[in-house]
């Protein structure tokens, strides 16, 4: 393995805009829990019409008119400071690409808000629920990636590293996001009623080998990056907590089917469980970046550094 030091072309740093995308990103992983309460207490439906409740702004906070409501606001409240970030990229970043991806941003939060009116509007149907579930993800991690990119460690040099070993992390890193991102697509679906348990419990399977894979491809061979090494042991806590949030929220669902209601200890792990995968996502969405950011395929070494000593000679 070897390292060697690349000079970029420094992008000036702004301290307050990362900080704001920082912000922004929790605020979105608040939103993620606000959702998930909403789903877990069966309260979707609790405000008949949107965007009022009740033809008000101020509807009578009583029962599931809590959760929707608080949920409600929380989304606009995310949409604004989304809207604040996207004029903020697009008026303050130098990169174009980064000024695109302020846009999408703030296209994801438009889109996921016609979603959450439609599934109000049309009665919760299966398809636009999961879409709605699937779509808080993708912007969470969209957010998520712009905190990243405003860092000043990633506007900074950094010492890239040749990774020769197969398969190379990125392959890795990529498809362990894709799968997590298909196994929360497939949690959403069995949350909503779209069909049952079973693909949600194989998609674990394929999810845990593929983390633990990533993870340990990591330590094994670049032990002395701190920012890979930090990523392998986030994955690997989170991939843990997950597989025993995941039982437990199948052990409430059974027990409590013997209450009318959602019991408290089903609502607390359920939701723990869907806010983790959100955790899961984001952390192997990062990984994937890093990976890009840090490391080279070893063949593109070797060429670069063929064509340096025919160059030289």
């Amino acid at each position: 393995m070897r390292s060697s030091k690349t000079t970029l072309m420094p992008t000036v740093y702004n301290r307050n805009l990362h900080r704001y995308a920082v912000f922004t990103a929790c605020c979105t992983f608040l939103l993620l829990i606000a959702g998930a309460l909403v789903t877990s207490n069966d309260a979707g439906l609790s405000i008949p019409d949107w965007p009022l409740a009740f033809g008000s702004l101020n509807p009578p906070m009583v029962g599931g008119i809590v959760y929707e409501w608080s949920h409600r606001v929380m989304a606009t409240c995310v949409g604004l400071l989304t809207i604040g970030l996207a004029v903020w990229l697009w008026m303050g970043d130098p990169r174009v690409w980064m000024k695109r991806l302020g846009l999408v941003a703030l296209g994801g939060v438009i889109a996921q808000g016609i979603l959450g009116g439609m599934t109000v509007r049309m009665f919760q149907p299966p398809a636009v629920s999961a879409a709605h579930a699937t779509l808080a993800q993708l912007f969470f991690s969209t957010v998520v990636a712009i905190a990243v990119f405003t860092s000043e460690w990633w506007q900074s040099d950094v010492v890239r590293m040749e990774d020769t070993g197969d398969p190379p992390i990125r392959s890795l890193a990529v498809w362990t996001a894709g799968a997590v991102f298909l196994q929360l697509i497939l949690g959403a679906a069995f949350r909503h009623k779209a069909f049952g348990l079973d693909p949600h419990l194989a998609g674990a399977g394929i999810v845990a080998v593929l983390i633990f894979m990533t993870a340990g491809a990591l330590k094994r061979r670049f032990p002395s990056s701190q920012p890979l090494r930090k990523s392998a042991r986030i994955l690997h806590i989170l991939i843990g907590v997950q597989l025993l949030l995941g039982g437990g929220a199948w052990w409430s669902r059974v027990y409590a089917a013997r209450f009318p209601q959602p019991i408290p200890v089903m609502v607390l792990l359920t939701v723990t469980h869907t806010v983790t995968g959100a955790l899961v996502l984001a952390a192997t969405l990062v990984t994937t970046l890093l990976s890009y950011r840090i490391l080279r395929p070893g063949a593109v070494v070797a060429g670069s550094s063929s064509t340096s000593e025919q160059v030289a000679s």
